[in-house]
């Protein structure tokens, strides 16, 4: 059974994410894998950040992702494909690349944000770093956006 490693970060492209997950694991004959990775918070100060804040902010930001990636596990197992969920901690390009390393991943499934090449360079991609470094084919699935309704003039 071919393992899709299916990153999620409960955004606008998750739901979009998780469709192509599902349509490439019954095609393949595939198992689907949720991975999400809490990302540590940024200090920007020195005061006032304790050890004791930093870990319970890193705690409850875990509680809630367990909670939401049970929910999409649920949405996912609905539609008939074997899921699982994992999670990590820390920068999530190399927990991507990490998990797809230890699970021999056939594809890996993510979002693209579509952020300006600005935003990239300012607070990078994750999906530009797993394209760069994956050694499975990559599928990027970009975030649809509403579209803007034309206004008409009256005359």
């Amino acid at each position: 059974m071919k393992t899709i490693l299916t990153p999620v970060d409960f955004s606008a492209a998750t739901h979009g994410v998780l469709a192509a997950a599902v349509e490439l694991a019954r095609a393949t004959d595939g198992q689907v894998v949720l991975l999400h990775s809490v990302q540590y918070p940024v200090v920007t100060t020195d005061y006032g950040l304790t050890a004791d804040v930093m870990r319970e902010t890193i705690e409850i930001s875990q509680n809630a992702a367990t909670k939401q990636i049970a929910h999409l596990e649920k949405l996912v197992s609905a539609k008939g494909v074997p899921v699982s969920s994992r999670m990590a901690s820390g920068f999530a390009a190399g927990n991507i690349l990490d998990e797809a390393k230890k699970l021999r991943a056939a594809y890996i499934v993510l979002g693209s944000h579509g952020h300006t090449a600005f935003y990239d360079l300012l607070v990078g991609s994750t999906t530009n770093a797993v394209l760069k470094k994956a050694t499975c084919p990559v599928v990027v699935v970009p975030v649809v956006r509403a579209k803007k309704k034309k206004s008409v003039k009256k005359r």
